[in-house]
Formats: structure tokens, sequence, C-alpha cells
């Protein structure tokens, strides 16, 4: 009889957790400030207080390291390519996978401004007004048919008084726990394949790249 409580309990938790919401605020401009939020606790995270500094620190931090050490195995840089790639190769599973939580991703706020300054190149900065507008209205709408956007607030302008670009505003996201994981899940076979795909090729292009001539002889 006590395992059924246990049971109960243990479920009820479950389910507690999958549908406490979870989020991040940020907010932008001349200071960039952002809090996560999980349920009813928030945790500021930018700006980070300053800290004292440390009197003393550690010898080893001190010591340079020996030379002849091991090499660390770093993650390969990707280029505009590589990153045109990954976006064409997850776009797709990802729609899929936020269309299946029913709009379970809340965006609110959603609140920028874009000054564009025009005072050096008044037509540079027409034209970019008109592509940035022109890729609003062609986003937004898809955007809206997948997320929960209940009040979006997206204002540009051109200033041709100065020449300064200014972008500011708050935009808050918010997700269910559950809803988090399934979209992981739905996100994660695909983006394991890209990522072998890439660091294969990339192994493959350092392995054909020539090597670089040593210093001639003294």
């Amino acid at each position: 009889m006590i395992w059924r409580w246990v049971l109960g309990i243990l479920i009820f938790l479950l389910v507690l957790v999958l549908w406490t919401r979870a989020g991040v605020l940020i907010a932008f401009g001349d200071l960039v400030t952002l809090d996560v939020r999980i349920g009813p606790f928030r945790l500021h995270i930018l700006p980070q207080r300053e800290k004292p500094p440390k009197k003393q620190r550690k010898e080893a931090e001190k010591l340079p390291e020996p030379a002849g050490g091991k090499k660390k195995r770093t993650f390969p840089k990707p280029d505009l390519a590589d990153i045109k790639d990954a976006v064409q190769a997850l776009l797709p599973p990802l729609k899929r996978a936020l269309g299946r939580t029913r709009r379970g991703i809340r965006v609110d706020p959603l609140c920028v401004s874009l000054q564009i300054g025009g005072a050096e190149d008044p037509a540079g900065a027409a034209s970019l007004y008109g592509e940035v507008n022109g890729g609003i209205w062609a986003f937004m709408p898809a955007l809206e048919q997948i997320l929960d956007i209940p009040s979006p607030h997206i204002h540009t302008e051109v200033d041709f008084e100065t020449e300064k670009t200014r972008l500011q505003g708050s935009a808050g996201v918010s997700i269910r726990i559950g809803t988090a994981l399934a979209v992981g899940v739905g996100i994660a076979v695909p983006a394991l394949r890209w990522l072998f795909r890439y660091m294969k090729q990339k192994r493959k292009q350092q392995r054909s790249a020539p090597e670089p001539s040593g210093a001639g002889a003294a």
C-alpha cells in the first residue's frame, strides 16, 4: 500500500516539474541585462556583480605551461558556409518539433526599437531600412504560427541626422520544461547527424591541408 503512495507522489512531482515554466528575460541597449526564471525563482545573470580582487593567486596559475605538452583539442570554428548548412539541415526538424508543441513557447515581452543612422549614407540607410522591414514582415507571421507572441512591438526608423545605429528593447522567452524536452528530443537526432558530418568534414580538410613549411636552417 505504501508503494502506491510513493509512486503517486513521484508521478505528481514529475508532472509538476514538466509543467513548470522556465525562461529568460533580456534587455539590451546601452546596457545588457539577463535574468533567468524557473517557476517562482529568479536568477540575475547580467550584469555580473564586481568581485573584489584576490590578494593572492595560486602558483600554478602564474607558472607558464611546459613546452611540448599535450595540445588541447579545440572545436573547429565554423565559417559562413557551415552556418548556412546547419540552418538548412536543422530548420525543418526544428519547425516540425515546434509545430507539435502547439505554440507552447511564449515570447513576452517582445519590444524592439531600431534606429538606423543615415547621416553618412542616406541611400544606404534607406535601402537597409527596406530590407529590415521586408525581413520582419516575412519572418514574423511564420514565427507567430509556431510561437505564442501575445503583444509584439517592433519599431524601425531612419534618422538622417545621426550616423550611429541604435538597437534597444527587451525580449522574454519562456517554455515549460516538458515542452523543452519534447523539442530537444525532436531536434537531437538531426543535430547529432549534422555535428558528426561537420566534424568528419573538418578532420578531412585538416588532413588534406598542406603542412606549413618550416624556417630555413641557420
